[in-house]
Order: C-alpha cells, then sequence, then structure tokens
C-alpha cells in the first residue's frame, strides 16, 4: 500500500486530466443550473458555462454531499495509508468545515486530513504543487497539513470584474450601483484574502484596474515578503474568466513585470466565475511553505 494520497477539488482548477499526471484525486464540486444539477470538469465545458452565464441562466453554487466526499475518500484509502485533503477554503464553502467533522469519525481520524488554509483558484492550486513537493520530500500527511496551515495567511490574489451585472445578482452591490458603474466603466478591484472575499478597489477601466493589481502584488511580496522573495520561495500566480486571447494577454503582462518568476496560472473554476462572471482577469501570490 502507497504511503500518502493527496486529494483537492475542482475549485482549485485542476482538471482530472491533470490530476492524472500528478498522481493525485480530484473531487467535482456541483452546481446547478436552472435547478439542473452538473459537476464541473465531468458534464459540462467550461465555454459551455461561460455562454449559459451570458444568457443569464440561472447559476449557483453548491456543497458535494458528505456521502460522495466520504465514497471518494474510501476508495483512496484502498490504495494510500493516509490521505491529504485540500478543499476549498471555510471562509468561501461550509464543504471545508464539513469534511473537517467528517475526518473526526473513527473511520478516518489519523489517516484523513483536512487542510484549511484559506485557498481558491490558483492559489488552491499551488497549495496542491506545495502539498506534492512537501510529499517527495518525505513529509506525512499530517506534516504536509501543518506546513500548508502555517502558511495560510502568506498568499492573496486580486480579481478586476469586467461586469457589474453579476456582482448586483450576487447581491454585493446595489442595481443603481451596477448601473452608474457600468455608465462609468467602472472595474471593481476584488481582493481574495484567506479565503474571503472582499473589495479593495473601484478603477476607471480595465487597463487600470491591471495596472493597479500588478502594482498592489509587487508592492506586498517586495517588502511583506522581501526576505522570501530574494529567496525564491514567493509564487506569483494568475486566473481569468476571459477568453484565452485576453488571458494570454494578461499572463504576459505578469510574467513580464515578474521576469524572474514562472508564473503559474489557470481559468477561473465556474464556482468563482459563476460569481464575478465572464471576462475577469486576476493576480495572486503565495510563499512556499
Amino acid at each position: 500500500m502507497k504511503k500518502t494520497g493527496i486529494l483537492t477539488d475542482s475549485h482549485s482548477g485542476i482538471t482530472q486530466e491533470e490530476a492524472k499526471k500528478l498522481g493525485i484525486y480530484v473531487l467535482p464540486m456541483p452546481f446547478y443550473i436552472n435547478d439542473q444539477c452538473h459537476y464541473e470538469g465531468k458534464d459540462i465545458s467550461r465555454e459551455e458555462f461561460i455562454e449559459l452565464l451570458k444568457n443569464d441562466e440561472n447559476v449557483s453554487t453548491s456543497q458535494p454531499s458528505p456521502e460522495a466526499v466520504m465514497n471518494l475518500w474510501d476508495e483512496i484509502l484502498k490504495e494510500y495509508e493516509e490521505l491529504v485533503y485540500i478543499p476549498i477554503s471555510s471562509g468561501l464553502s461550509g464543504s471545508c468545515s464539513t469534511a473537517m467533522a467528517m475526518a473526526q469519525n473513527d473511520d478516518y481520524d489519523g489517516k484523513v486530513f483536512v487542510v484549511d488554509n484559506g485557498r481558491v483558484s490558483t492559489p488552491m492550486k499551488q497549495s496542491v504543487l506545495d502539498a506534492i513537493e512537501l510529499f517527495n520530500e518525505g513529509c506525512s500527511a499530517k506534516e504536509i497539513k501543518n506546513r500548508l496551515e502555517d502558511a495560510k495567511g502568506k498568499m492573496g490574489i486580486f480579481v478586476a470584474v469586467d461586469d457589474l451585472k453579476y456582482l448586483k445578482k450576487g447581491g454585493r452591490i446595489s442595481s443603481s450601483v451596477a448601473l452608474v458603474g457600468g455608465m462609468l466603466k467602472v472595474k471593481p478591484i476584488l481582493k481574495f484574502d484567506i479565503g474571503t472575499l472582499d473589495s479593495f478597489k473601484n478603477c476607471r477601466g480595465l487597463i487600470k484596474a491591471k495596472t493597479v493589481m500588478i502594482e498592489e502584488v509587487k508592492r506586498i511580496v517586495t517588502t511583506d515578503y522581501a526576505e522570501d522573495f530574494e529567496k525564491g520561495n514567493v509564487h506569483i500566480l494568475a486566473a481569468s474568466s476571459a477568453d484565452e486571447e485576453e488571458t494570454k494577454k494578461w499572463v504576459n503582462e505578469i510574467q513580464e513585470a515578474f521576469p524572474e518568476i514562472k508564473v503559474l496560472w489557470d481559468y477561473l473554476p465556474m464556482g468563482i466565475t459563476c460569481h464575478i462572471g465572464p471576462g475577469g482577469l486576476g493576480i495572486g501570490y503565495s510563499v512556499r511553505p
């Protein structure tokens, strides 16, 4: 039997194909479109999902059932002695807290270690890659959990929202604010910080928003984490719900701003895209645990 298995969920942006190459597992997260349940990465493509959002279909996120989570744990534990599970942050979904409670059951206590390090999207994906690296260094599941959680506050991601109507639908802004903001071409920048979603700044136009985000990340990593940055222990991350052309352009802009670091990028997961809409662009950072 193998030593340690690693499981995450699809909010990490890791596809089933990527998971196989990495030697890990991904739990597809459920969401509803017009009251019909779908699973990210299984029965609907990203392109189809974006079109449904643009057509104003009723889209909502959901949690996986406890049975689905435990069934996958059981399957993995047939091959591994212990399991590290890295779900979406408890600040964004109740699924993490549910999993932590289930891991206390006699069947899983001492075998399943649930990580709550406040991650989603590319910071969450980087945590999975960090977990793989820690395992290769000889860390146990418990040690991996502790290392990842010790670095919980050492991350952040900023996302510029292209269309305010999705924030309005989610109740984060009023109809009047959305109307005026749209007329003035205001692009809000949201900040994901230790798993919570907060407003950071409003900018006139996407070009300005992109500049503000890059400058803020550069300021943070060269001041708050200067020593880690100099030692090469800071990851620079990119995320997008825009089309392929805009995404490539954005990743290239970030790479030019941080030429000494290989940028890890991915599309925003569906569970986040439904809240901010298509056209969103994000940049983030995380410190190696």
